[in-house]
């Protein structure tokens, strides 16, 4: 899957053909996994930017109200398991949905 072919020109790509080894280690991982053009991309977007990704791909709202709403009185611990929280946690965020 191609995140926008239009901005990654074709000199970028052609310039290293197959050879990922002409990249910086970052980028070369990064294109490892999803292509040089998406890579070009990237490297376009964010150049010269430190980036810090989350631990976590869902914001904490978001599980939050997945966990509330899966909970069954029972499954506390499959929940800590399958959003990787403590049980404790999970007891917290079902008390404060609760609450609400």
């Amino acid at each position: 899957m191609l995140i926008n072919k239009d901005a990654a020109e074709k000199w970028d790509v052609t310039l290293l053909g197959n050879d990922l080894n002409g990249l910086n280690e970052v980028y070369r991982e990064i294109a490892d996994e999803i292509g040089i053009e998406n890579t070009v991309v990237i490297y376009r977007l964010f150049h010269g930017t430190q980036i810090s990704f989350p631990s976590r791909l869902f914001s904490k709202e978001y599980t939050h109200k997945a966990i509330i709403k899966e909970y069954n009185g029972k499954n506390v611990h499959q929940l800590a398991q399958k959003y990787n929280y403590s049980e404790r946690s999970i007891w917290r965020i079902i008390k404060s949905g609760k609450q609400k």
